[in-house]
């Protein structure tokens, strides 16, 4: 199986330790194309190795390539937004993993999208969890 992880990057690396809890989770499901998100080293002006249009395109095939994408959506990123509705419009299977905040709310375009299955979670065991049943019930 190959598993494309969003998480966001430009938007603030707040989460990469999350983010890469996550990425080895699902390292246990199959082959993680975007397994750089949880790389410390990445910092937010993102990969500096190649322009923005390579990193599009090669992320968009990552994208076909992919048969699940996961993304964690907890910080707002328009990159992740973006990889979500390209994944959507090549009907690809989407889950978006989430953490309540106090005061803030999922955006309407993901929680509200029938195409998405979204999941709150507090813990990361939660968030395994979330994803050992989501990829089983495939």
């Amino acid at each position: 199986m190959k598993i494309y992880f969003a998480g966001s990057i430009r938007g603030g690396r707040d989460d990469v330790d999350l983010y890469l809890q996550i990425i080895e989770h699902l390292k246990t499901h199959g082959d993680v194309l975007t397994e750089h998100i949880g790389d410390k080293s990445l910092e937010i002006s993102g990969e500096d190795i190649q322009d923005d249009t390579s990193i599009h395109n090669r992320d968009y095939e990552w994208i076909l390539q992919s048969d699940i994408i996961v993304a964690e959506v907890t910080k707002p990123s328009l990159g992740v937004g973006y990889e979500i509705g390209r994944a959507i419009e090549n009907n690809k299977k989407v889950l978006c993993l989430y953490r309540p905040q106090k005061g803030k709310k999922l955006s309407a375009m993901i929680a509200g999208s029938r195409d998405i299955t979204n999941a709150e979670y507090k813990t990361i065991d939660e968030a395994k969890n979330i994803i050992d049943i989501y990829i089983k019930k495939d």
